[in-house]
């Protein structure tokens, strides 16, 4: 999923770097900007566009398995770029909510072989999510360890999250489990 304007941090040299989120706009080169209306969809889960969308303003919703879990509205944030790395269809749908003005960046796996720098930089807010979420999950574990109910089994799914082989992931909800869980 999508989030607003986060920072990244990183080593550069023996100088830590905070990056925000617009700063990726600055790598981003044969792209082309346009206007969205509200109500057009961006990005459509299980499809493949082989994209990379950034707002430049506006807001969108992110919406998986028929739910909004994210209205984004920072400049910067990114899209289509984890079902460009899994090399999988896209993970949620992203609707305008606005009207909007994105960058899109057409040949997205020709632009990051090209522009090493995007790439760590996409890299580094992946991380940087996950990094957040394991946090998360690590808390709810520590809180509901013992409780005996669905909550205290989130040790369980971590431990298989950093056990699956690398291949394609597909989590699903709860109508729908990843049977390698």
């Amino acid at each position: 999923m999508a989030t607003g304007c986060l920072s990244v941090s990183f080593a550069l040299g023996e100088n830590i770097v905070d990056e925000p989120m617009t700063d990726f706009l600055r790598h981003c080169t044969g792209g082309q900007e346009r206007g969205i209306a509200a109500g057009t969809e961006l990005l459509e889960e299980g499809h493949s566009t082989g994209h990379l969308y950034i707002l430049l303003d506006g807001r969108l919703e992110v919406i998986k398995a028929g739910a909004t879990v994210a209205v984004v509205s920072e400049p910067g944030a990114l899209f289509g770029e984890m079902s460009l790395l899994l090399a999988q269809p896209h993970t949620a749908t992203v609707r305008a909510v606005t009207e909007c003005r994105i960058y899109e960046i057409l040949d997205a796996q020709r632009f990051l072989a090209e522009n090493p720098e995007a790439t760590l930089w996409i890299a580094r807010m992946l991380a940087q999510r996950l990094n957040v979420a394991n946090t998360y999950l690590a808390d709810l574990k520590r809180q509901y360890a013992g409780h005996g109910t669905h909550l205290s089994m989130v040790g369980e799914v971590l431990q298989s999250m950093i056990n699956l082989p690398p291949q394609q992931v597909s989590p699903g909800t709860d109508l729908e489990s990843d049977p390698r869980l």
